[in-house]
């Protein structure tokens, strides 16, 4: 599991170790100084003193004197919390991706073509042949990659590859008929290498792809989770960054970009 804290700003970040500096003064500094005096006092143990004694040295917190103290209980504070809060994160957003994934999955084939295209669901006819000149083609390989980039850089959803844009289940059984392995391991090996040579590597782990038979016609369904940063398509030396907007993908110049990449570091992960 990779722990990202990217999408915590800085501010969000001088909080969290702020918080876990000022419980190490409170919580470990009282908890050691009733392990101090329970260690060193047994005779006094059952006595009511204890307590005197914990609001004592903390009141000392605060004098000079107890700077140096008061620094290392506030440094094991975050040296134990910040860890913690790290993990938590890591786990809750890790939760709600498997979540996401599993209500995206538990939406049918048939559902998704009746409900049409949108921002979050997109069908493409073929991965690489183009059914117009009747052989393949970089354009409509493009095509797929800027589909799942800008999916990945809005709320995720699907790509399913064998549908028309009216809907029409027309199967990818052309595009299988190019490839040296002519089934769904071999479909799927080309996909996901299309993906990573534009994308990277980095942002497959964020795409699933199954498969499924409707009306005798083979489908494909690539499933997109949102992506943890932007993700740019390279187009040789030139990165590309797309977004949907509505059941389109658009491609956002320089300032756009920006503007875009940094509004989703304050956006919830889906």
């Amino acid at each position: 599991m990779r722990i990202d804290g990217a999408s915590l700003s800085p501010q969000a970040w001088v909080g969290i170790v702020s918080a876990c500096a000022i419980a190490g003064v409170l919580l470990l500094h009282p908890l050691t100084m009733v392990i101090y005096w329970f260690e060193f006092h047994p005779a006094h143990a059952a006595s009511g003193t204890v307590a005197n004694f914990v609001l004592e040295r903390m009141v000392g917190v605060f004098q000079r004197r107890m700077v140096g103290m008061t620094g290392i209980f506030a440094a094991l504070g975050v040296l134990l919390g910040l860890p913690a809060v790290v993990l938590t994160r890591a786990f809750t957003v890790r939760g709600d991706r498997i979540r996401s994934l599993e209500l995206e999955l538990n939406r049918g084939i048939p559902d998704l073509i009746a409900a049409g295209e949108s921002e979050i669901l997109e069908f493409k006819s073929s991965a690489r042949w183009d059914r117009n000149t009747g052989k393949v083609s970089r354009a409509v390989e493009a095509a797929i990659v800027r589909t799942v980039a800008a999916l990945m850089n809005h709320r995720g959803g699907s790509l399913l590859i064998g549908v028309s844009d009216n809907g029409e289940i027309v199967g990818i059984e052309e595009d299988l008929a190019t490839l040296r392995r002519r089934d769904r391991d071999g479909f799927e090996a080309y996909l996901v290498g299309l993906l990573a040579h534009s994308l990277g590597a980095a942002v497959l782990r964020h795409v699933h792809v199954a498969f499924s038979r409707l009306e005798g016609k083979e489908l494909c369904r690539v499933v997109v989770q949102r992506g943890r940063g932007p993700v740019y398509v390279m187009d040789g030396s030139t990165a590309r960054y797309f977004v949907r907007t509505g059941n389109t993908s658009r491609e956002l110049d320089a300032r756009e970009a920006v503007l875009h990449t940094a509004g989703r570091q304050t956006e919830p992960e889906s």
